[in-house]
C-alpha cells in the first residue's frame, strides 16, 4: 500500500512550524529554501528565497511530515481546513505529550482522554491553525 504523508501549507512561517514539530517530534527535517531551487523569478523578494520551498520531518520508516510555503500570490486560508493531521501514538504516555506539546499556545478541541474507540484520544488546533487529532488506541474495545 502507498504511505500517505500530510503536507502542510503556510503563509510565511514553515520555518516557525517546522523548528517546532522539530522539537515535538525529536526529529531532524530536511529543508530545501526557495534559493535552493535554482532559477526564481528575478522579482521574487529576498525575504521570499529564505521561505521553505519543502520540509521532510521522518517521523518513523513510512510517514513523512511535510511542509513549505506558499509562494507570494498563492496565500492559503487557514482558518478554514478540509483536513486533521492524525497521530496514532506507541502509548498513552506518548500520546499524551504529544497532545500537550503540540496544544501549547493552540485550542484544545476536544480534552484528552479515554473515548469508545481508544485508551487515550484528544483533539487541537496547534499554534500555526493546523489540527490534530491524537490516538492511542491501545486496547479499547467498540
Amino acid at each position: 500500500m502507498p504511505a500517505v504523508n500530510p503536507y502542510l501549507l503556510f503563509n510565511g512561517n514553515a520555518g516557525e512550524a517546522v523548528t517546532f514539530y522539530q522539537s515535538v517530534f525529536g526529529v531532524e527535517a530536511s529543508i530545501t529554501r526557495f534559493r535552493d531551487m535554482g532559477e526564481t523569478p528575478p522579482d521574487m523578494p529576498e525575504d521570499v528565497l529564505d521561505r521553505i520551498a519543502n520540509a521532510q520531518l521522518p517521523l518513523s520508516a513510512t510517514n513523512i511530515l511535510m511542509a513549505s510555503d506558499c509562494p507570494p500570490g498563492a496565500e492559503i486560508d487557514n482558518s478554514k481546513p478540509g483536513f486533521t493531521v492524525q497521530l496514532e501514538a506507541d502509548s498513552a504516555a506518548e500520546a499524551e505529550r504529544l497532545f500537550t506539546e503540540l496544544s501549547a499556545d493552540g485550542k484544545i478541541e476536544m480534552a484528552f482522554g479515554p473515548v469508545a474507540w481508544a485508551e487515550a484520544f484528544g483533539m487541537l488546533t496547534d499554534k500555526f491553525s493546523v489540527p490534530w487529532m491524537i490516538n492511542y488506541t491501545g486496547n479499547a474495545q467498540m
